[in-house]
């Protein structure tokens, strides 16, 4: 299937740096066609957002469980079900993360299901994370490039 820009390459909706760009023959040098130029950005894995997020998913994982602070046993069931955000008043943020965030997030991707609109967890991330903690600093970087990659594919719009 041919993908066709609705909005003319540098036209009015077009990404910054596209356009079409005329494509010489092999022999002859005349135009033989043109092609669809579309920039950095849109040539570049982050435009592959599931892939991303879960590449993100896997990270938060490994630093939980490298830095110790990944639970061998799950909390009683009550501390789950919190209806509080993040489960503040039951869970710490890195046991929110992986009895709640992650189990989500990796059954949305795996059921290729709706990825949120909007992420606000780096926010709280920020308040809840040790500073100076190397291993929490690297969890506020994943956190926020979480919120930065569903911010990217709320922001992109279908054709």
């Amino acid at each position: 299937m041919n993908w066709v820009p609705r909005v003319a390459p540098g036209g009015e909706g077009a990404p910054p740096g596209a356009g079409l760009r005329a494509v010489p023959g092999p022999k002859t040098g005349k135009i033989a066609g043109f092609r669809l130029i579309l920039p950095p950005v849109y040539n570049s894995p982050m435009h592959d957002i599931p892939n991303r997020i879960a590449d993100v998913l896997l990270e938060v994982e490994a630093i939980l469980r490298t830095s110790g602070k990944w639970d061998r046993c799950q909390p009683p069931k009550g501390a789950l079900l919190s209806s509080q955000p993040f489960c503040i008043d039951t869970l710490s943020f890195e046991q929110w993360l992986q009895w709640i965030f992650l189990p989500r997030m990796k059954q949305i991707l795996e059921y290729k299901k709706p990825l949120p609109v909007k992420s606000g967890i780096f926010v709280y991330a920020q308040e809840q994370l040790g500073k100076g903690d190397p291993p929490a600093g690297k969890l506020l970087s994943l956190v926020k490039r979480f919120d930065d990659l569903i911010s990217i594919q709320s922001a992109a719009k279908p054709h």
